[in-house]
């Protein structure tokens, strides 16, 4: 079986001479198979380049043509332009054309207008597409890895019916960002348009429908991350200069980020931050800069921090991590935060009391050791993410990927009105806290928006969110002195 590829420019007469030559011999011999390729005059010459540089061919002009060697499993065999072609198929086939330079001419003009409209109309048929725009920060993080393949789903997207995905990661080389879009993409997930990639800044956020933020902070450096502390007793000076170094770096890419999404995003996006690293500051820069958006549209993830608590809770009482639930998370995600389990049930405890699947008790009536609740467990929450830093180098990736895949639901009204969550957002007004200050705090998900979920703050929870809000403030403080600084230069 004879299979041509038959190239060329198209407006140019002597490929559509070839063109129709080629069909003769098609309509003649079955067995001969032609593929064209028309090129528009002005990437006729960066294509004709390209090819032969590929290949290692030598031609100049319109119509070029080759033989597929498939059968031998060899590269394409360069048979030459269009008397060439005509030579071959006298000699082998004993066809040729007797066309006239008018009708070539004509033929020509009519290829040039024919692709002129496939392209509109192809044009028109993208623009009909209309894809929400997903931006993944820090896209070479582990978090990110685990949380591709579930994020392109309708169970996180259910109004969805494609997405463009777009990858952005400052730190990382254009090398093994086209790695993980090429891993992407044989994922052959239905719902996926298109990946891009990005190591700057330039298009960043353009038209951004959603955006996750994660943890800038995920290189070996972050097992050492986990270890600040607030106490200034426990922190020496080169701590402290760590921590000073890293919300300086914080804030110079949070205040670019949030003025990018003020002016690029969507009015109606939706911004996620997530990670171990100063979760609760990162947001707050961002609310600072983008003025344009709403701060409903910005939240700071604590759900894998309620998840946790839950897993050593099961342990204690003997029980699934899923049969506990209402664990609220107060404060400073990333700092000084508060487990409340005022309002925690049980649900499958074996205990004196005993009832059906739905039956559940509170835990502050079935959990007698109240102090261990209070001073251990507390402690216990804080440092198991900074026991996994610890072993693996690494946050605690695949907790943080459920935690933000769990928000995406919630928030794309994929779960009950009446679950609550944990976050980090701004509630001025609240708590009788200073303004700006982005604080986790129990919340539900209703009508695409988030809303405060009552529940009583007694005293000395109050004085906690007090101390929460004091961390923060020291916090800010010094990303504005460093930003006041470098302004001032």
């Amino acid at each position: 079986m004879a299979k041509f590829v038959l190239a060329g420019q198209t407006d140019c007469p002597y490929y559509a001479k070839a063109e129709l030559l080629a069909d003769a011999l098609h309509r003649c011999l079955p067995n001969f198979s032609i593929h064209k390729i028309s090129i528009l005059p002005d990437d006729w010459k960066e294509w004709l380049d390209a090819t032969c540089k590929t290949n290692n061919w030598k031609h100049e002009d319109s119509p070029m043509v080759w033989r597929e060697l498939v059968e031998q499993g060899g590269k394409g065999m360069l048979l030459g332009g269009f008397s060439d072609f005509v030579q071959h198929c006298q000699e082998y086939y004993n066809i040729t054309s007797d066309m006239t330079m008018d009708t070539m001419l004509s033929i020509a003009a009519e290829n040039l207008e024919a692709k002129m409209i496939l392209m509109e109309e192809e044009k028109h048929r993208l623009s009909l597409i209309k894809p929400l725009h997903l931006w993944i920060c820090s896209a070479l993080s582990p978090t990110s890895h685990f949380l591709i393949p579930n994020l392109l789903s309708a169970e996180v997207f259910p109004l969805v019916s494609v997405i463009s995905l777009h990858l952005l990661d400052l730190e990382g080389d254009e090398e093994g960002l086209q790695a993980l879009k090429i891993a992407v993409e044989d994922l052959a997930i239905p719902m996926l348009h298109q990946v891009s990639v990005h190591t700057d800044l330039e298009q960043a956020f353009q038209g951004a429908d959603v955006i996750l933020l994660l943890d800038e902070s995920w290189s070996d450096e972050s097992c050492s991350d986990e270890s600040w502390s607030y106490d200034s007793d426990a922190v020496n000076a080169d701590e402290q200069e760590k921590k000073e170094k890293r919300i300086k770096e914080i804030s110079e890419i949070y205040n670019e980020y949030g003025r990018l999404i003020d002016t690029r995003a969507n009015e109606e996006v939706k911004v996620i931050v997530s990670g171990d690293s100063f979760v609760n500051l990162r947001c707050s820069i961002l609310l600072d800069n983008a003025c344009s958006i709403e701060s409903h549209r910005f939240v700071a993830m604590a759900t894998h921090l309620e998840n946790e608590a839950r897993s050593l809770l099961s342990k204690k009482l003997k029980v699934m991590a899923s049969d506990i639930t209402d664990v609220y998370v107060w404060g400073n995600i990333s700092g000084s935060f508060y487990i409340d389990l005022q309002r925690t049930t049980v649900y499958n405890f074996d205990g004196a009391i005993i009832g059906p699947a739905f039956f559940s008790q509170p835990i502050l009536k079935i959990f007698h050791d109240r102090k261990w609740l209070e001073t251990n467990f507390q402690d216990l929450v804080r440092c198991q993410r900074a026991a996994v830093a610890a072993k693996t180098c690494q946050a605690s990736a695949m907790s943080n990927a459920n935690g933000v895949l769990t928000i995406l639901r919630a928030w794309n009204g994929e779960c009950s009105p009446d679950r609550v969550f944990s976050l980090g957002v701004l509630c001025p007004g609240c708590f009788n806290l200073p303004d700006g200050i982005v604080l986790s705090v129990p919340v539900t998900f209703t009508d695409d928006k988030w809303s405060l979920f009552n529940v009583p703050v007694g005293y000395e929870l109050n004085e906690r969110l007090q101390v929460s809000a004091s961390e923060l403030l020291q916090e800010r403080e010094l990303g504005s002195e460093d930003f006041d600084d470098e302004q001032d230069i």
